[in-house]
């Protein structure tokens, strides 16, 4: 059985984009901002592969993302579900790859 390398590479990038606006907290951030936290990981990722994993984490309620239709750039923050999610206060369903909690 081979891996799903595209499905890990998703998995992964959300859960460094739920990071990246744990960072941001409480005022969320851009995505530009963002996509320039994440690069140094993920140099290849582009601005539509960023956006489409927004969308996904918006989807699912973590995040919360504003200037879709009215910005040339998105604004970004973290939901209180997805400040649960990073502070490892409740489960995490599949589609992110959270570590395993070691402490």
């Amino acid at each position: 059985m081979t891996p799903d390398v595209e499905k890990a590479r998703r998995e992964n990038l959300r859960w460094i984009i739920l990071l990246a606006l744990n960072s941001a907290q409480p005022l969320g951030t851009s995505e530009a901002v963002v996509l320039s936290a994440i690069q140094p990981m993920l140099p290849d990722i582009t601005p539509l592969e960023l956006r489409r994993n927004l969308d996904y984490l918006e989807e699912r309620n973590l995040i919360t993302i504003t200037g879709r239709n009215t910005q040339p750039h998105w604004f970004c923050k973290l939901d209180r579900f997805g400040i649960d999610i990073v502070e490892y206060t409740v489960p995490c369903d599949a589609g992110i790859a959270r570590p395993v909690k070691y402490w």
